[in-house]
């Protein structure tokens, strides 16, 4: 097969069959995957650690642990360590016998032997499902620059947009096979050209925007593209702070799912547009300006869901993306707060906060973790939307304040605000 793509010697000589025909065919993938794009080339993956989508063992997805044995035979594996999407079933988290059957019975039931696969491919952790990879706690923190072979939506345009990284939304597998292979091809976010912005979004806001509608907003009207966001900074400052992070770790996870947002530069904080400023902006852009009455509309023209929309939620989800120890120290207090004007004990719905491994067994390790506990939340490392998967699942009235969530599931969303309101008061 004559390919267009340049090539050095030592990937044809891999593409040849100089390690083996699985690895051939490995590289043979990623070449028919960059000529797809237009890559001209392939670059070097030099992040230090890689970063895997697939993390549940559900049992129709046997070729692809089909196709992880036939790596693992071969001798291959990950040229990075890598982390891994959060688990899709924890212990503690509210369920019954029903949902734990099909859970256990017939969803995840490849669980354990996939787990064994990951492990023998490169899993750096049994700490290190999270969705959330990039947090201190975790370690997978990627510099500014580095070339990235990952799918994760919400951790790519974390990656692209505030360390500066450079990946594309690549497919689950795919980004394991750039791990084996130690190269990507070159096209889109890793490109300079790719990283231009072609849209131009001014938020005109009289009070800080939620930073899921905003991210939603934003994701639906530019979709792929790229955008500059100006005027976000009176809200959040210039200033990567812990603040400021989990504001753009939410607001990113928004943008990607609620359209395929790979990167924005918001002006004045994220690292390409302190640097290069408008110079990033690309000729002809488009202009999408955004004030408090074009939020409350797209947060209006949320589908509802539930068979019974007007009955009372029965459990509440709280971190997708996983929460950042911040946030799960800010919540802690604002629901302890809560509770104290309500005059209640604990909350008045079933309520999980959701954070990596290593975030959770450091925030046990503070006064927060006793105080939380207290008020009926339960802590956890699970994926909500793997949970939300189950039939069962589906058929219950979940609440979120993640729109990526409610996009993908069948949960109602509600602001940060509003959920405070109603697990500490009670459905109104």
């Amino acid at each position: 097969m004559d390919y267009k793509m340049e090539l050095t010697p030592e990937q044809l000589a891999l593409l040849n069959g100089e390690q083996g025909e699985t690895m051939a065919k490995v590289v043979k993938t990623l070449v028919m995957y960059g000529e797809a794009f237009g890559a001209t080339k392939m670059i070097p993956v030099t992040s230090e650690m890689g970063h895997l989508v697939t993390s549940f063992g559900l049992k129709v997805m046997t070729p692809v642990y089909d196709l992880m044995q036939q790596l693992i035979d071969a001798g291959l594996s990950s040229k990075q360590k890598f982390s891994v999407d959060p688990k899709p079933v924890d212990p503690k988290v509210p369920s019954n016998f029903a949902k734990n059957l099909v859970f256990n019975k017939f969803m995840y039931t490849k669980q354990d032997s996939y787990d064994e696969q990951l492990r023998k491919l490169g899993l750096v952790s049994d700490e290190a499902y999270t969705c959330t990879c990039y947090m201190n706690e975790v370690g997978n923190l990627p510099k500014k620059g580095d070339i990235l072979s990952w799918a994760e939506s919400s951790a790519v345009v974390y990656a692209n947009s505030v360390l500066g990284a450079r990946c594309n939304r690549n497919s689950g597998i795919i980004e394991l096979f750039g791990s084996i292979a130690g190269f990507v091809p070159y096209f889109g976010l890793v490109t300079d050209e790719g990283r231009k912005a072609t849209w131009i979004v001014e938020v005109k806001c009289k009070k800080k925007p939620e930073a899921q509608v905003l991210g939603s907003a934003i994701g639906m009207k530019v979709m792929e593209d790229v955008p500059y966001v100006k005027g976000l900074t009176d809200w959040i400052g210039t200033e990567l702070d812990d603040d400021a992070k989990a504001y753009l770790k939410d607001f990113g996870a928004a943008t990607a799912s609620n359209g395929a947002v790979g990167l924005y530069h918001i002006e004045g904080l994220t690292p390409e547009a302190v640097e290069m400023g408008e110079s990033l902006i690309a000729e002809n852009a488009q202009v999408y300006v955004i004030d408090d009455a074009e939020l409350e509309r797209v947060k209006n023209s949320y589908p509802v869901m539930w068979k019974k929309p007007d009955k009372a939620p029965q459990l509440c989800f709280v971190g997708c993306p996983h929460l950042s120890l911040q946030q799960l120290k800010e919540w802690t207090d604002n629901v302890c707060e809560g509770l104290k004007k309500s005059g209640k004990k604990k909350v008045t719905i079933p309520t999980v906060f959701t954070a990596a491994p290593a975030v959770c067994d450091e925030f046990n390790k503070t006064e927060y973790a006793a105080k939380l506990a207290a008020t009926g939340v339960t802590l956890s490392y699970i994926c909500p939307l793997m949970y939300m998967n189950n039939p069962l699942a589906k058929m219950g009235r979940v609440i979120t304040n993640s729109n990526k969530l409610r996009t993908y599931t069948t949960s109602r969303y509600y602001t940060s605000e509003e959920i405070l309101d109603i697990i500490t008061k009670g459905a109104k």
